[in-house]
């Protein structure tokens, strides 16, 4: 989507905004920092032109998120009870990725689709889509500005968890000179930029240390070296006392060592459902390589899920890496 378009899009986003009264906001399951960050930012923002904000829970709030301010909004309410006006959905690349909330977008009288998947089925009434974008939060900042809502704090160390969490520290090929710009702008508000640093990136538990220490004994590479893999097992957790949400940071870990072009982490949510979080270096595009999965992301970061026994997945995934390298 070009800049004209986009700018039309979020013309559209505020005249929706604008109508509606009660408005609900929903991201994907397995929440992740721009997820969460952008969900309350935005809804930090309508609460301040007294719109009815409704933040609903689709899966559990990883721990690594709970220091945002206001994360009590995020709640698991029931569309059964209530008028939807506008559902807002923010970073789903499809309806799917809301899991058991899909109800409430397809009960909504309108629904307002921002994101930056280049996977995203436009989905939406309106469609704010920009795969140029570092992040779903720079959207959600490019909106808050364009409504004229006045950042605070709150809403700033939202929107700097988001974009810093999706980027990589601001250290992935998506991180443009607008990205900083935006961060910029966000620091100007006066927020503890290292209080949401240590929080997000200093301040491993003793579980997660033992996962990551008990997965990287099990690291395996191939094809020169070139693809490095880890499987973390519903023993290994068991083992770790640690939860699913601990393997974060394994992949990028891996992606890291010297040779490495792709790192592959592949999760055993079940015996025959194991998600793949797939990274890459320098050139692979892996969100090619996740959309042969039907699933999808970025070309330095994407996933999937692969619904057989953790070694058939490693297996097919493997398969796709050493194609893609042809």
């Amino acid at each position: 989507m070009n800049n004209d378009s986009l700018d039309n899009q979020m013309d559209l986003s505020i005249e929706l905004i604008k109508q509606s009264k009660k408005i609900y906001i929903g991201s994907h399951i397995q929440p992740d920092g721009d997820n969460i960050g952008s969900i309350l930012a935005l809804g930090l923002a309508l609460k301040k032109i007294e719109k009815e904000v409704f933040i609903v829970k689709t899966d559990e709030i990883p721990s690594d998120y709970t220091f945002l301010p206001n994360i009590d909004m995020i709640k698991d309410y029931d569309e059964k009870d209530n008028i939807i006006d506008l559902f807002i959905a923010l970073d789903a690349s499809d309806l799917d990725r809301l899991g058991s909330k899909k109800t409430m977008v397809l009960k909504a009288n309108k629904v307002l689709n921002i994101d930056h998947h280049k996977s995203n089925t436009y989905f939406g009434d309106v469609n704010v889509v920009s795969e140029n974008s570092s992040a779903t939060g720079e959207l959600v900042y490019r909106l808050i500005e364009k409504m004229g809502i006045e950042l605070d704090k709150d809403i700033a160390a939202c929107i700097y968890t988001a974009i810093s969490t999706d980027t990589g520290s601001f250290m992935y090929d998506s991180t443009t000179y607008e990205t900083h710009e935006i961060v910029a702008k966000l620091l100007k508000t006066g927020i503890d930029k290292n209080n949401i640093n240590i929080n997000l990136y200093q301040n491993r538990s003793l579980e997660r240390t033992k996962l990551f220490i008990k997965a990287l004994d099990g690291l395996e590479t191939c094809f020169d070296n070139k693809v490095a893999i880890v499987k973390v097992t519903q023993e290994l957790l068991k083992e770790s006392k640690a939860k699913m949400e601990d393997t974060e940071g394994i992949v990028s870990f891996i992606r890291d060592i010297a040779p490495v072009e792709v790192a592959c982490l592949l999760k055993e949510f079940e015996k025959n459902q194991i998600k793949i979080s797939v990274r890459s270096k320098r050139y692979i595009d892996v969100s090619q390589i996740c959309e042969k999965f039907n699933g999808g992301g970025h070309k330095r970061a994407a996933g999937c899920t692969i619904y057989e026994d953790v070694e058939k997945a490693k297996e097919l995934i493997l398969e796709e890496i050493k194609e893609s390298f042809r």
